[in-house]
């Protein structure tokens, strides 16, 4: 995939920094010992990837790619010499 700019929008590096930001909440008060501020930092990076999803929608995510149908049969080779 080279030339490939997957993952280089801002609807990736959105998502990215806000589970990123809910781990660091969700550790943080896992350590405080804090299980309220645990969960909220949990809805956090629940929330990242629909964020990330709704900025896609919005054309700030990479377009999918389109593929050619190949509407011609690929010819086989056969080994010399045999009919069939």
């Amino acid at each position: 995939m080279a030339g490939s700019s997957h993952g280089h929008t801002p609807a990736a590096w959105t998502g990215v920094i806000i589970a990123f930001i809910g781990f660091c909440v969700a550790g943080a008060f896992m350590v405080m010992a804090q299980p309220a501020g645990f969960w909220a930092g949990m809805a956090l990076v629940l929330l990242s990837p629909v964020v990330g999803g709704i900025m896609r929608a919005m054309g700030l995510g990479q377009p999918k790619q389109t593929y050619a149908v190949q509407s011609t049969p690929v010819a086989t080779r056969e080994p010399a010499g045999v009919k069939g």
